[in-house]
């Protein structure tokens, strides 16, 4: 069994590496990076997805192929992914207790939040916020 999940996981990396769609995800490694970036984007009317994610948790290995194929899809939008063992300071500022959680934000605040693999959910979400309100604020 466990040769077959290797091999599995060892696919899912071999097609990312030859897919064709370059990845849109942004992954921040420094929290100062991070902050300048999440300071840019309270100025722009934008829908930022952030991924909390870490190396050992099986779902968020499950839901990166997803996340990777939303950013693709979604060009409008911008997709993060923050490792929360890596930076666990803005984990902690947006209070991510489970993994994944995927914290929708729009100029700064957020809008809506998914927690688990559940890629339907944060796709209807993404569509849900990714459109400018349809009235003058």
């Amino acid at each position: 069994m466990g040769g077959v999940l290797s091999s599995i996981v060892g696919g899912q990396e071999d097609s990312a590496v030859e897919s064709s769609e370059p990845s849109r995800v942004t992954a921040f490694h420094s929290s100062a990076r991070w902050q300048l970036h999440f300071d840019a984007s309270k100025k722009l009317n934008k829908l930022m997805v952030v991924d909390f994610t870490a190396t050992w948790c099986g779902p968020c290995k499950f839901m990166a192929p997803a996340f990777d194929a939303m950013s693709a899809k979604y060009t409008d939008v911008d997709f993060v992914k923050i490792d929360v063992d890596e930076l666990a300071d803005v984990a902690r500022e947006f209070a991510v207790q489970a993994m994944p959680s995927f914290v929708l934000l729009k100029q700064g605040k957020e809008v809506d939040r998914v927690v688990g693999a559940k890629k339907d959910e944060l796709e209807n979400k993404i569509l849900k916020h990714r459109e400018a309100p349809k009235f003058a604020a």
